[in-house]
């Protein structure tokens, strides 16, 4: 049995040669005390680091800089560098300098350091991300009067899911924070992060493969999955995190036929390799 599962595997992965691996609800479900390493997630990264395919850790974290979470992994037991994590806020970060925009931050205030030296007087555009208890009536009013009071306004999500799983439950994610924004001032945000296109590319291009010999593995049925096959890569969905066995493509409104992969049924990642 082991062998015939080991063999069907072999065969779905056949020509690829990179590995675009999310992190929450793949890796580890944060919660009190820095969270908990899923299931065999540790072993699963060290074997494909061991295997010769290249890795690159996507994530739409924007609660913590790109050190702390680096810091947080590797506590946890997690072999990962800086280097080798494509996040939302840094990629914000480089659109906000070449347009010129003031930004007002409604982020979390471990991930401001990635904002830093930027000017955000008078700002021209907010930028939105899973600020926690940073969110509130005051906060998400102060957002919507910069957005309301601009000819131009300028939304700059950093990601847009629904929720995420942490050890005591589901959390909201910035996507209702967003949406809130987008109906009050009646605009659309241009989302950083997973699912849009430009976040996938760019991942591909610091890892140095192509979209079809690449295959995603992540939770999220709409910003993992659906966002590469967008892309033209193959995608994998694993029945851990923020997986629900009664959210499908079908039944999600945000989906479309195209995000569908047969070849590679929801798997627990450390079944896959």
């Amino acid at each position: 049995m082991a062998a015939a599962v080991t063999a069907a595997w072999a065969q779905r992965l056949a020509g690829v040669r990179g590995l675009l691996l999310d992190v929450s609800g793949v890796l580890y479900d944060g919660g009190d005390g820095g969270g908990t390493p899923i299931p065999g997630s540790i072993e699963a990264v060290a074997r494909i680091k061991q295997s010769g395919l290249k890795l690159r850790f996507c994530t739409n974290e924007s609660q913590k800089s790109r050190d702390k979470f680096v810091g947080l992994l590797r506590r946890l037991g997690f072999d990962i560098s800086v280097n080798e994590i494509t996040s939302p806020a840094p990629a914000a970060r480089q659109i906000l300098k070449e347009r010129g925009l003031r930004p007002y931050l409604l982020v979390h205030d471990d991930v401001r350091s990635e904002f830093e030296g930027m000017d955000t007087s008078d700002p021209n555009c907010v930028v939105i991300g899973d600020a926690g208890d940073g969110f509130s009536y005051q906060s998400m009013n102060e957002a919507f009067r910069v957005l309301i009071n601009l000819e131009n306004p300028v939304l700059l999500s950093l990601g847009k899911g629904r929720y995420y799983k942490e050890t005591d439950g589901l959390m909201l994610d910035v996507g209702p924070y967003m949406r809130a924004l987008e109906y009050a001032c009646d605009i659309h945000a241009e989302v950083v992060g997973k699912p849009a296109p430009e976040f996938f590319r760019a991942a591909l291009k610091e890892m140095g493969t192509e979209a079809h010999e690449t295959l995603m593995i992540g939770d999220d049925i709409v910003g993992d999955v659906g966002g590469a096959r967008c892309c033209g890569m193959r995608a994998l969905q694993v029945r851990t995190g923020k997986f629900r066995c009664d959210l499908s493509p079908s039944t999600s409104a945000d989906c479309s036929p195209c995000i569908l992969c047969a070849s590679f049924p929801c798997t627990p990642i450390n079944q896959m390799l």
